[in-house]
């Protein structure tokens, strides 16, 4: 028999209503079983619904599941902050001031408050080589040639990502990936590119409406990122904190980015995704970025 649950769907990594990227959050998933949390995932049709649990670790606030219309995902950035956020609305008390713990299947996940923003302490990071001729074929799928690529890794922080850094932001806004290719090779693909000017991006210059939303005082983003994901039945995620994560992993290490920085992504999807990226002197990387709720009400489940 289903029952009321409280529920919230957040937009994430903005703070202007419908310029981010959704999440669900049924704030209260006990008792449902698996297949119940998958059917309700199909049905949002969202790139991830989340499920709030009680912990099963003394030292988290709470302990989250996270599905795609796909699957189950053990980690995924914007989920992470997007439940914690509507957790945190709905009188949600961590038992820590300075931070919330979130636990899911990668293990425990440290949230913190930056002024209007949250950020989630990005997971461990394994990189490793992709096979030259699964590199080849992806490159292919997303139409870019070898001279546009100029780095590749496989990156996995829960989920994997193959992820090309791109000659160039505009590159990475040019893109009509081949999505039944990349769903058929079975990887989901992460790409970035600099911008050569930061202070005049394509995205602010085509689109008033998402330069009003951030103001002539927003902090210019340094890089575009995008994510393909036809695998688990996404052509293109918004605003992806999983893969910025593992992005700046990555690229500070190698010297390609700052330890601090502002990555976009979204503008091809007529959104204005804003994430922010910040290494501390311990190395920790934070993922951080706005929230908004847009949806609050009960579902039956």
């Amino acid at each position: 028999m289903s029952s009321s649950r409280s529920f919230a769907q957040i937009d994430v990594f903005t703070a202007t209503p419908c310029l981010g990227n959704p999440v669900a959050v049924v704030l209260d998933g006990s008792g449902l079983d698996d297949a119940a949390m998958q059917r309700f995932a199909r049905w949002t049709n969202l790139s991830e619904t989340t499920f709030v649990l009680p912990s099963t670790d003394a030292t988290a606030d709470y302990a989250l599941r996270i599905f795609t219309p796909g699957g189950e995902l053990p980690f995924a950035g914007h989920p992470t902050l997007g439940a914690c956020f509507a957790w945190l609305a709905a009188g949600g008390q961590p038992k820590s001031p300075e931070r919330i713990v979130q636990q899911c299947a990668q293990g425990l996940v440290p949230i913190r408050r930056e002024g209007e923003r949250l950020a989630f302490a990005a997971p461990p990071m394994r990189a490793s080589d992709p096979a030259p001729a699964l590199l080849a074929e992806v490159a292919q799928a997303l139409g870019v040639t070898t001279a546009q690529v100029r780095r590749a890794q496989m990156l996995d922080n829960g989920p994997q990502w193959l992820t090309l850094l791109l000659d160039s932001a505009d590159t990475v806004l040019a893109l009509e990936p081949d999505h039944a290719r990349l769903a058929a090779l079975g990887k989901k693909v992460g790409v970035a590119g600099v911008h050569t000017a930061p202070a005049a991006t394509p995205l602010i210059a085509r689109s008033s409406r998402e330069a009003r939303a951030f103001g002539p005082a927003a902090e210019a983003p340094l890089i575009e990122v995008r994510a393909f994901a036809a695998p688990i039945g996404v052509h293109e995620d918004p605003v992806t904190g999983s893969l910025n994560a593992s992005v700046a992993q990555w690229l500070i290490e190698a010297g390609e980015l700052p330890a601090r920085y502002v990555a976009a992504q979204g503008a091809a999807l007529g959104r204005a995704g804003r994430v922010h990226v910040a290494r501390d002197a311990a190395g920790q990387v934070w993922v951080g970025g706005q929230c908004v709720g847009c949806i609050r009400g009960e579902v039956f489940l």
